[in-house]
């Protein structure tokens, strides 16, 4: 079913989106949340709160033309802040090896001039991206977007783990070649 008619569906609050929702994205939402957690369950718990969010805010959001990554934006917030949980808890994520490759060329939020520049740093990234080619731009989106380990955007591209984990290194350095060179304090 094409998107629009699940939003429109969303919209008129017909309880049918949900199901055609999860029949059309359940999978892909669930590998998202899993990449992250490594539980299935975990991961089909934020699926399922995904879809009570996702009715929660449309209206008054209306994703159209977006409504794969409008859910993959919520299931990653929530598996962020389930895996935020149990380190705390002091279990292991894998959101910290991603966190300690990304630190080498992006400051943390944590710190009030990472909080300033928030919007300039996003709009810096993402002109960053465009500039990149779409295999590497791709490979950078499927590792730190998606969460998928280097061996599944190796199978993804057809390459090895090493010219995975080659073209990663040159994009984060790239990105942090550029934020300095357009004036982003490192």
């Amino acid at each position: 079913m094409e998107d629009e008619r699940i939003v429109a569906l969303f919209l008129r609050r017909d309880e049918a989106a949900l199901g055609l929702t999860a029949a059309k994205y359940g999978q892909k939402l669930r590998a998202l949340a899993d990449n992250l957690l490594r539980d299935r369950g975990a991961a089909e718990e934020c699926e399922n709160d995904t879809y009570m969010q996702a009715w929660a805010a449309i209206p008054p959001h209306e994703p159209w033309n977006y409504l794969f990554p409008f859910l993959a934006k919520i299931t990653r917030r929530l598996a962020i802040d389930v895996a935020r949980a149990r380190s705390r808890q002091k279990r292991s994520a894998p959101i910290m090896e991603l966190t300690s490759e990304l630190e080498q060329c992006i400051p943390s939020p944590n710190d009030t001039p990472g909080q300033a520049d928030g919007t300039l740093l996003i709009e810096l990234v993402e002109n960053f991206l465009r500039s990149l080619s779409e295999e590497r731009r791709n490979m950078f989106i499927r590792r730190y977007w998606y969460l998928d380990s280097v061996k599944e955007v190796a199978d993804f591209f057809g390459c090895s783990q090493g010219r995975v984990k080659t073209t990663l290194y040159r994009v984060r350095r790239d990105l942090r070649e550029y934020l300095i060179k357009e004036g982003y304090d490192i």
